[in-house]
């Protein structure tokens, strides 16, 4: 892959990238296939068969599939050798959280450990630090927690009040406070732990063991969803912890808090994939056995066009999720080739992608909702029994809005992200988007020569513009009132997401489009009908923030523009929809 290629966050919306540049799910190699079906075969084998037992907590469980998760090897896989890990590449540990998705609360107890409870210490522990702790994560001989949320400080991190204040001898921070919602909190030994020092304004991060005196639990949350992961809040009264076990620098716990969302919400992206191919295959199966009116209802068009916008999900997710996790695992490998530590280049790489992370975690857990949401449609009244599998694919997906910064506060990331990169001259958005404002006439959009990707690229560039005028715009008119303007901040971060997702897309289908894959006309249907459905979005989006900020001359201007470059292509949405469906009903499962 030609590295003098890829773009960097945001970068997508000024630039174009040809498509054999671009990481796809198709192009994993021999070793992360096994890796793939190495983590399929244990959630077959070691958590589905135990799933009820989970769910009620039964004493001890949880902790042994953790354990057992060590065995394979799948705890440490991130990890260099030298801590007792397989030093895979960052791809493999996304293709990792994407087929470990499938398993529920385990899935979670698996991600808090080897994301928010390992990744803190890997890319910001001292050698000593890590020599002694990351080699017991990697076993599971010790379990990790995250301990960031309290009370009265949700999104708003930094407002915590849990405290540190140095011991008169030197040698201890005395911790007190107090932090909730806490994943694997009730079995974790070793707890990162986020406070103020003394009267400092910037949080500090510390590594607890959770055996320490002092440190104290409440019982089991009873949640909705994903209720056999460990869930409880935790107390520090008068911990003693040793200066040594600062992680980092003394203030630098809110960089921390924050660059680890950013893996957190990389991260999430993929795990929904296993989530949304699970509840898919549910529905495939239940549609081929269930009989109505004397017919299987896999043939009634209504449930083939839920199959097939199902896969459309799924098959739109995993096409930016890979190629996400392609650019950062070239980014990260380039910062290692230049000599940094993987943790630190990881975390680097991953960094200057925080827009595409927030755009995963927003557009992913969405797509999962819809996915499960359809799953018990599709069941009908036996999906509102506990007895049947979509029951808890639906309980256990609504976490996902949740975590790693609520998709209202992600919508904002994004924009407030691209708002940083621009006004550091990363590029030029706003030079483009007054060219496009100071165009006398009807905007002309662009077309293509009238082959099949010329066309559809073409169509993207044009929503790019209406992106890229529209966000000018807002940043004319509003100036530095637009960050208090939340409705139009979360229209505009919608037309983005719609925008990274449709390219992502439509670059998979063309990259494989050369191949010998037999799906490929099939790639194309989603790819149409995808786009399609991004464009409404988008048209109706630019008119949403629109009419929400401007008015007079300008007013006319942009929604003309807007108009103009947001005309659908013609699609016979019902007949690409039963090619989808008819496939995946055929196969019996999610076969793309």
């Amino acid at each position: 892959m030609d590295t003098n290629k890829k773009l960097i966050g945001g970068e997508f919306l000024v630039k174009e990238v040809p498509a054999t540049e671009i990481f796809t799910i198709e192009d994993i190699n021999e070793e992360q296939g096994m890796i793939r079906d190495t983590c399929r075969d244990f959630i077959a084998s070691e958590v589905t068969p135990d799933l009820k037992r989970l769910d009620d907590h039964e004493d001890g469980l949880m902790r042994k599939k953790v354990d057992k998760a060590g065995e394979y090897g799948l705890l440490g896989a991130g990890l260099p050798e030298k801590y007792g890990g397989m030093n895979v590449d960052f791809i493999t540990t996304m293709l990792i959280a994407d087929n470990l998705g499938s398993g529920h609360s385990f899935s979670v107890a698996f991600s808090a450990h080897t994301g928010i409870g390992t990744l803190p210490l890997l890319y910001y522990g001292n050698e000593e630090q890590k020599q002694k702790y990351l080699p017991k994560l990697a076993t599971g001989e010790y379990a990790a927690s995250y301990c960031l949320t309290e009370p009265d400080a949700g999104s708003d991190a930094n407002s915590g009040r849990t405290k540190a204040v140095l011991s008169d001898d030197g040698k201890h921070y005395i911790l007190n406070g107090q932090k909730m919602w806490i994943t694997n909190g009730g079995f974790a030994d070793l707890l990162t732990v986020f406070a103020k020092i003394d009267n400092d304004r910037i949080l500090s991060a510390f590594l607890v063991e959770s055996k320490t005196d002092g440190v104290s639990f409440n019982p089991e949350e009873d949640k909705m969803g994903i209720r056999g992961s460990s869930t409880r809040q935790i107390f520090f009264n008068d911990v003693k912890i040793p200066v040594e076990n600062l992680l980092g620098k003394r203030g630098e716990g809110f960089r921390i808090a924050l660059n680890i969302l950013h893996v957190g919400r990389v991260k999430l992206g993929a795990s929904v994939l296993g989530g949304m191919r699970v509840s898919i295959n549910h529905s495939v199966n239940y549609a081929n056995e269930r009989k109505q009116f004397g017919r299987y209802i896999s043939q009634f068009g209504a449930i083939k066009y839920k199959l097939a916008k199902q896969a459309i999900k799924q098959f739109s997710t995993e096409s930016a999720v890979y190629r996400v996790s392609g650019d950062i695992n070239i980014l990260a490998e380039e910062n290692i080739a230049e000599g940094m530590e993987k943790g630190p280049a990881e975390i680097d790489a991953i960094a200057k992608y925080a827009i595409e992370a927030a755009i995963l975690k927003v557009y992913g857990s969405e797509a999962l909702d819809y996915v499960v949401d359809e799953a018990v449609q599709i069941y009908g009244g036996m999906g509102f029994s506990a007895e049947s599998p979509v029951d808890r694919c639906y309980r256990d997906s609504r976490i996902n809005r949740i975590f790693e910064g609520t998709n209202e506060i992600n919508r904002m990331v994004i924009i407030d992200t691209f708002m940083k990169f621009i006004k550091r001259g990363d590029y030029d958005v706003f030079g483009m988007g007054d060219k496009l404002l100071n165009i006398k006439g009807e905007i002309q959009p662009q077309k293509g020569d009238g082959t099949y990707f010329s066309n559809q690229f073409a169509q993207i560039k044009n929503l790019k513009q209406v992106a890229i005028m529209t966000l000018t715009a807002a940043n004319n008119e509003l100036k530095r009132r637009l960050g208090s303007e939340q409705e139009v901040m979360m229209t505009i971060a919608d037309i983005l997401i719609q925008i990274y997702i449709a390219e992502s897309t439509m670059l998979r289908i063309q990259k494989n489009d050369s191949t010998n894959n037999s799906n490929k006309e099939l790639y194309k249907a989603m790819g149409d009908i995808l786009l399609y459905e991004a464009t409404q979005i988008i048209r109706n989006k630019a008119f949403d923030a629109v009419n929400s900020f401007v008015e007079g001359d300008l007013y006319e201007q942009l929604i003309n523009g807007v108009e103009a470059l947001t005309k659908i292509p013609k699609i016979n949405i019902k007949e690409a929809s039963r090619q989808i469906a008819e496939k995946m009903i055929e196969e019996n499962k999610y076969c793309f």
